[in-house]
C-alpha cells in the first residue's frame, strides 16, 4: 500500500510538472519516443522522493548521494552507466542552457567550493530532484531559489539509448 501511494503521488508530480511548463521555456522532444523515454527518467526520480541521503549510497534500500541518485535513473530507466561522480557525469552527454532545459537533464552545482559538486535531475516548471545532503531525504528544490542560482554551474543532456 506504501508503494501504491508513492507511485500516485509521483504521476501526480509528473502531471503537475507537465501541465505546468510554459513551451517557450521547455521545448518539447522532438519525438514522441523521446518524450517517453524523458517521461521514464522523471518517474524514476520522483519514486526516489523521501529516501535517505546516504554518503556513497546509489540505490533505494541503501540510499542515496547525488550522483548515486542520478547514477541509479539512468541505469534504472535507460540502461545508461554514468560515471559515479557529479564532477564526471558534468562530462556526459551536451550542454543545454537554462532556457533549454527538459525534463530529465542533469543540473549541476558548486556546493563544495568546487565546480561541478552536486548534481540533480531537472523536472520541469522550474524544479529539480536531488539528493541534497547528510540528514536530508531526496526532494525537490526549485532552481530560482537564491541558494541554488547563486552555485549553479551548468545543465547537461543525456540522450536515452535507441
Amino acid at each position: 500500500m506504501k508503494y501504491k501511494s508513492l507511485y500516485l503521488a509521483a504521476f501526480t508530480l509528473i502531471l503537475s510538472a507537465c501541465a505546468s511548463v510554459p513551451p517557450e521555456l521547455t521545448p518539447a522532444p522532438s519525438t514522441r519516443q523521446e518524450r517517453a523515454d524523458r517521461g521514464e527518467s522523471l518517474l524514476r526520480a520522483l519514486l526516489a522522493l523521501g529516501i535517505d541521503y546516504q554518503p556513497g549510497g546509489s540505490s533505494p534500500t541503501s540510499g542515496f548521494d547525488c550522483s548515486g541518485l542520478v547514477a541509479h535513473v539512468f541505469l534504472e530507466a535507460y540502461g545508461i552507466r554514468l560515471p559515479r561522480s557529479a564532477h564526471l557525469q558534468s562530462e556526459v552527454g551536451r550542454t543545454v542552457s537554462l532556457a533549454e532545459l527538459e525534463a530529465g537533464d542533469l543540473v549541476f552545482y558548486d556546493t563544495l567550493d568546487r565546480p561541478f559538486s552536486h548534481v540533480g535531475i531537472y523536472i520541469g516548471d522550474g524544479r529539480f530532484v536531488h539528493a541534497p545532503k547528510a540528514g536530508a531525504r531526496v526532494r525537490i528544490e526549485k532552481l530560482e531559489s537564491p541558494y541554488w542560482t547563486k552555485r549553479f554551474n551548468g545543465a547537461r543532456r543525456v540522450a536515452a539509448k535507441p
